[in-house]
């Protein structure tokens, strides 16, 4: 296996190879470095590479694979971590160049996760300044880009984290969501993403400042591999204020097991911000068929969201004002949100209509195990299209655009974004798919019977060739 094709091989075949001693973590680590060298420069994925942890971490899990036969499941492959996210001694910036000299002095309960199922830190990964915006082109940083056209974005507030997967410079990755910032980049760059359900995944140390509408998890190439990350991210830390209990089997289990007789719905449009664009329609289209074809019930029907969308806005951007960056240090856009960001009282007003919405909505779910939505209703747009639009006019544009997601975010449901085929620029096509509260094992299941019809890991961007 030559060093491109273990550069996209998937993370759990990567960690049988190192169990087998085929491959060394050292050797991982070298050909992920040289390529995040060579290819980032164009690319934009990371904001900060981590190459001598890297290499000494990984010198010293080599060192251990010649005394112990006990390791951890991804034991020595590299992964990404997003720059929302704190890795102790390594410089968290949430994508404000302002912050260029920060550098926690603790673990993100997620990464401490990550780093006991044995993974390797490259990085941290290009985001959106505070995660506000569904592209990654913080002021102060060189934009990030889709590996499939580079003209185009990656996608944010992940963006940095799902291009890193799809041009094979980390294994897999980290990411976050608070109304699409995993599905979204994971929908722009043609891989897996899963929005877990509120409360799978911590929050620790620095708890929830936006009502539980946030949730890290894992950007892959492959279902398994989301699957198998999931795993080992979730449950409870101590004084985590929700949390599910571990579901019977594991959810890597979930992609063996071939589910049948699912009730689906689907909708090529979102009431009241209309219908997606033909490529967006037409990945849904084909994805149903194929459902039905596999023997589950279809039929095309969706909730109204008009409800929430307002309430939503009003939790969604006070995330700026939860910052605690000086409105001098923003970009336009997040100053913008921030002097419409309201009271206390009227953010818990918003918070808790939210909360009776999204009860209907998850009511939708008594009578369906399944909702198939486009992840966003148009392609990607190109890198800078928006910058010379007022904050009002980009800010209405984003709406249109990732209408799709927050219905999951509001409501703390789960959500997987698959990718289906390529439009005519050569971007990839993706549809998401939604669950009952807690259920992403149904999720990981029908997205595995999926990945198995239309397998597009087999797929590779010529710029990371």
């Amino acid at each position: 296996m030559n060093e491109i094709d273990l550069a996209f091989t998937p993370a759990l075949k990567l960690a049988q190879l190192i169990r087998l001693r085929v491959v060394s973590p050292l050797d991982l680590v070298e050909i992920y470095l040289e390529r995040i060298s060579r290819l980032n420069p164009q690319l934009g994925s990371y904001f900060t590479v981590t190459a001598d942890l890297a290499v000494a971490d990984a010198k010293a899990k080599t060192e251990l694979l010649t005394t112990t036969s006990e390791l951890p499941p991804f034991f020595g492959v590299p992964i990404s971590i997003k720059d929302l996210n704190a890795v102790a001694g390594i410089t968290c910036t949430y994508g404000n160049a302002a912050l260029l000299n920060h550098i926690p002095n603790y673990d993100d309960g997620v990464v401490i996760r990550i780093k006991q199922a044995g993974f390797t830190i490259l990085g941290k990964t290009a985001t959106s300044e505070l995660g506000s915006y569904p592209y990654s082109e913080p002021a102060g940083f060189p934009s990030a880009r889709n590996p499939w056209n580079l003209e185009y974005t990656p996608g944010g507030s992940s963006g940095g984290a799902a291009a890193s997967v799809a041009a094979g410079l980390s294994a897999i990755a980290q990411g976050s969501d608070g109304g699409g910032s995993i599905r979204g980049p994971a929908a722009c760059c043609g891989v897996v993403g899963i929005k877990p359900a509120r409360g799978r995944v911590t929050k620790a140390p620095v708890g929830d400042r936006l009502g539980g509408i946030a949730v890290n998890g894992p950007i892959a190439r492959t279902v398994a591999d989301a699957a198998a990350m999931l795993d080992v991210i979730s449950g409870y830390f101590t004084g985590d204020p929700y949390w599910l209990s571990d579901p019977p089997s594991s959810f890597l289990a979930a992609t063996k097991v071939n589910i049948l007789g699912l009730r689906v719905a689907f909708s090529i449009s979102i009431t009241p911000l209309g219908a997606a664009d033909e490529n967006c329609q037409q990945g849904v289209l084909q994805t149903v068929e194929l459902l039905e074809q596999f023997g589950h019930q279809v039929e095309e029907r969706c909730p109204d969201f008009s409800d929430l969308v307002e309430p939503f806005q009003i939790v969604w951007q006070s995330g700026v004002a939860a910052a605690g960056i000086p409105p001098e240090a923003l970009q336009p856009l997040n100053q913008w949100l921030l002097a419409r960001t309201g009271s206390l009282a009227e953010y818990l007003h918003a918070l808790a209509q939210m909360q009776i919405v999204s009860r209907s909505i998850v009511a939708f779910f008594d009578t369906v195990d399944v909702l198939v939505l486009p992840v966003y209703l148009h392609s990607p747009i190109r890198v800078g299209e928006w910058e010379n639009l007022s904050p009002e006019e980009t800010f209405q544009n984003i709406i249109n655009w990732v209408a799709p997601c927050p219905v999951a975010n509001a409501t703390g449901l789960p959500a997987i974004a698959i990718p289906v085929g390529f439009d005519s620029n050569g971007l990839p096509i993706s549809v998401q798919l939604v669950g009952k509260p807690a259920a992403e094992s149904t999720l990981i299941s029908l997205a595995a019977q999926l990945e198995t019809a239309n397998p597009w890991i087999q797929h590779r961007p010529v710029f990371a060739l």
